[in-house]
């Protein structure tokens, strides 16, 4: 597309149109990462942006960019003698979800490395978003070797390219904007630190606006140059305010006040390490220049720290997302105003002196759970599905499970659970390479040469390598699998107490599965039938919601569950056939309703067996006599059974029957 979309002609997305162009006033913030769902504007705006910054000055000639005024003494193109500067447009490099780390960073010719000694250096995506902007959509679905690469460059402002001992670095200083929909799962929490500023995006409900979209939206597909030349002076008068702000900007003062502010509101928001103090004062200051002004005032403190803590004070995957604003003003008026000394009189004005802080968790609207349940004690709820019917009990607190994994070498996509064949990671052998070589193993490519060097001539020192002779090290590292959990929802499974022990192990086991960057998945079975309730999905955050509003109650149609589960891995081994299955069951085994219901579940186990995916069973049975069900089942599945002590990472019976098992 030519004409990208006028940025003023977006509707609505303040936050979003903001917080890029605050970065484009001081690309120190660090960029962004824009949340939330589908046709939000979200690439629109992004695209829209790089028409608005100011063109580029570079070195004529020059792959990396270099500025004419100041050239990069260690440009690989360089040294510059002649700095004869040209100009060009900023440009707005887009990284694909599939790109490969040598179309990120670059790639070195290794063939001619070794034949010729020729340091031959082929320039990547980091080194063409430089000094311009670099869109990356869908960034939690990048593996995150390529992620860490990414971010790595960002902070640094270069990038390092190390190929079997050739080096090679080059600036990169780049606008670095993500997107994401959280509901394809999250990025982790190091890494969405290293973002500057974050902004929660959604469609808006608002019919009028929601024309206005649709207008604008048609009216440019027609005729985009004609709706681009309408909005043209909007878009110069933008132009030239970023270009005002960028000159006013090392004249803003930020006083001692506006830092007790932002050190307050941080420490307030119990914010991890200083980072974002720094991104605070950085977005504050860009907020005064964009404001025409030379002073930080207190309404930029707070704007600052709407756009750059929400994604920072986050815990865990569950937790939402998003600034209690009482608080945050508590904490504001509480250290008074950004440019006066401290003045001891003004600290009891205050709300409670900080006392008083609201909980975020405390928010009425956040818990509709809680909402519900004395509707729930009384039978309140609407359309129960089944006889005897219970309200969802409270899961009890997670903990650190034992590692689940899959047996065997997967070749999934990267995580770190399974083994499996990955680009990085430890080097177990070599191979012949198919297609490009990337990662050469020196020692078995000379091997596999030097037999050859007679009928090839050499006599003396040195060695001939010929294509043919190239082998790629093929290295062992971590996957990520598809959790599917079953859980057993029905009368016998459906004390409070128990429930809410089998619902905290199996939000722990989310947890796990978060960290260890698994898509997960959750079927429900109870009363006649069994429900996917969850599909599979990168999103823990959806899982855990599934289960905290989890009916409970009825016969148990055990069967009716395992097959509903091997159906949605038939599915789901179509769309993405390299990720391994791991299935969690979550039963006491019992097996009720239908005829036969014990021999029916014993043949859908096997089907589970005959195609080889590996299961675990947690056994939630209690009491003094116990029945020994879950282990059958496990059995029949051919898998494994631990109970909900075992379980735990730290569990004495389960160190003992890890021996127990080992000395078997």
């Amino acid at each position: 597309m030519t004409t990208p979309f006028p940025f003023t002609a977006v509707v609505g997305q303040d936050d979003l149109r903001l917080a890029l162009l605050l970065n484009a006033v001081s690309p120190a913030v660090g960029g962004v990462l824009v949340r939330g769902e589908k046709g939000t504007a979200k690439s629109t705006a992004v695209r829209a942006l790089s028409a608005l910054l100011p063109a580029v000055p570079v070195v004529a000639g020059c792959r990396f960019s270099c500025d004419p005024a100041a050239p990069d003494p260690g440009c690989p193109d360089g040294p510059h003698e002649d700095t004869a500067g040209a100009s060009r447009p900023a440009r707005m490099v887009e990284l694909p979800v599939g790109a490969s780390e040598d179309r990120l960073v670059g790639a070195l010719d290794i063939e001619r490395a070794l034949a010729e000694g020729v340091k031959a250096f082929e320039p990547g995506l980091l080194a063409d978003a430089h000094r311009g902007i670099l869109y990356v959509d869908e960034v939690n679905l990048l593996h995150d070797h390529l992620v860490d690469l990414l971010l790595d460059a960002a902070a640094m402002g270069a990038s390092y390219v190390e190929r079997e001992g050739v080096s090679v670095r080059h600036a990169s200083k780049f606008l670095l904007v993500g997107t994401m929909n959280p509901e394809e799962g999250e990025l982790r929490p190091q890494l969405l630190d290293r973002f500057g500023l974050t902004v929660e995006v959604a469609a808006s409900r608002e019919p009028d606006q929601r024309v206005e979209v649709v207008r604008r939206r048609l009216a440019y597909d027609d005729d985009p140059a004609g709706f681009a030349a309408r909005w043209a002076d909007e878009e110069a008068a933008v132009r030239q305010r970023i270009v005002a702000a960028r000159e006013l900007l090392p004249s803003v003062r930020l006083g001692d006040g506006a830092l007790r502010q932002i050190a307050a509101t941080c420490a307030a928001f119990e914010v991890d390490g200083m980072r974002a103090d720094i991104v605070m004062a950085r977005t504050a200051t860009a907020l005064a220049a964009w404001a025409g002004r030379t002073d930080v005032l207190a309404e930029d403190v707070r704007q600052a720290a709407l756009l750059a803590l929400p994604h920072r004070r986050r815990r865990n995957p569950f937790d939402a997302p998003g600034l209690d604003e009482d608080k945050l003003d508590e904490t504001l008026e509480e250290f008074g105003g950004p440019d006066d000394d401290p003045d001891p009189d003004s600290g009891p004005d205050g709300p409670g002196g900080g006392g008083g802080r609201p909980d975020p968790d405390d928010a009425p609207q956040g818990d509709g759970d809680t909402a519900a349940r004395p509707e729930a004690g009384e039978n309140g709820q609407p359309q129960p599905s089944g006889a005897g019917e219970q309200s969802p009990a409270r899961a009890s607190e997670p903990f650190r499970t034992k590692v689940l994994s899959v047996p065997g070498i997967g070749e999934g996509a990267a995580g770190r659970r399974s083994r499996a064949r990955t680009e990085h990671g430890r080097t177990t052998g070599a191979r012949r390479p198919r297609g490009a070589l990337t990662k050469l193993h020196l020692a078995a490519t000379v091997r596999a040469a030097a037999p050859h060097q007679r009928a090839r001539g050499r006599s003396g020192p040195g060695l001939v390598v010929r294509r043919d002779d190239l082998r790629q090290a093929t290295r062992e590292g971590r996957e990520g699998n598809l959790v599917l959990f079953v859980v057993d929802a029905s009368g016998s499974m459906a004390a409070r107490q128990r429930m809410g022990a089998v619902k905290g192990a199996v939000l722990s086991l989310l947890l796990d599965a978060y960290q260890r960057r698994d898509k997960v998945g959750l079927v429900t079975f109870r009363g006649s039938a069994a429900e996917v309730a969850l599909p599979p999905t990168s999103s823990v955050d959806a899982a855990a919601a599934r289960l905290e509003t989890l009916p409970t109650g009825g016969r148990t149609p055990l069967a009716a569950g395992l097959l509903r589960a091997h159906e949605v891995l038939r599915v789901e081994r179509l769309r993405d056939p390299a990720r391994r299955p791991l299935v969690v069951l979550v039963t006491d085994g019992r097996a009720t309703g239908g005829p036969e219901p014990v021999a029916l579940a014993g043949r859908a186990a096997r089907l589970f067996a005959a195609d080889g995916v590996a299961s675990v069973v947690v056994d939630c049975e209690s009491g003094p006599v116990r029945l020994g069900l879950a282990g059958q089942l496990a059995g029949e599945l051919g898998g494994t059974a631990v109970t909900l002590d075992e379980l735990r990472a730290d569990s004495i019976a389960g160190l003992v029957k890890d021996v127990q098992r080992r000395a078997a």
